[in-house]
């Protein structure tokens, strides 16, 4: 009898600067068996962002509304006015297609998810060597006004005491050692000979 797949869940977290988005982009290059969990989110498209690809873009209403129909896994106000969440639907197309998840998500989403699966879920919180280097990092993105810097960094602060809240911390100082340690991780949840 074939054994049916049981697709399992990668969850990438950490605090904006932290450098979370290259090492799943790394995870994702290194292991066929990982494909990324697309997030909806109501804040406008960058200028770098492809639809689809990066995000789900949806008009705040429309969210609510998807909110209201149970669309979501998981989901979170990160800004006033702005939300962030996993459709249901994409976690179904993933593992349909036979692809463990991996999650790119903010450190609250990040916990209610990890909730709803706990025996499939691995958690990895990644963090900065220091406060000073995260605010750093968040400044040279040049990214945003002073005052969403600014939101950026006190949000950060509080992410970093959550960091006990999940099953593996991951420190970013030297990048090439934090993707090889990572590579190591997620072999070792996957099952996977390396």
């Amino acid at each position: 009898m074939e054994k049916t797949f049981e697709g399992k869940l990668l969850i990438i977290t950490a605090p904006s600067g932290a450098g979370k988005t290259t090492i799943v982009h790394h995870l994702l290059d290194t292991f066929p068996q990982l494909a990324f969990s697309v997030s909806a989110t109501s804040r406008a498209l960058r200028v770098n962002e492809r639809e689809g690809r990066d995000y789900y873009h949806l008009p705040a209403g429309r969210f609510q509304e998807l909110i209201a129909e149970g669309a979501f896994l998981e989901w979170q106000e990160v800004y006033a006015g702005q939300y962030y969440g996993t459709l249901l639907s994409e976690v179904d197309r993933l593992w349909a297609a036979g692809k463990h998840i991996v999650f790119d998500i903010d450190v609250k989403g990040a916990l209610n998810l990890k909730e709803n699966f706990p025996e499939r879920t691995l958690s990895i919180f990644i963090k900065p060597p220091s406060r000073e280097v995260l605010t750093e990092r968040l400044r040279n993105r040049k990214t945003e006004s002073p005052e969403q810097l600014q939101k950026r960094i006190e949000k950060a602060e509080l992410e970093l005491g959550f960091e006990n809240q999940f099953d593996v911390v991951l420190v970013n100082d030297v990048l090439e050692r934090a993707l090889r340690e990572a590579e190591r991780i997620v072999s070792g949840f996957l099952g996977i000979e390396r």
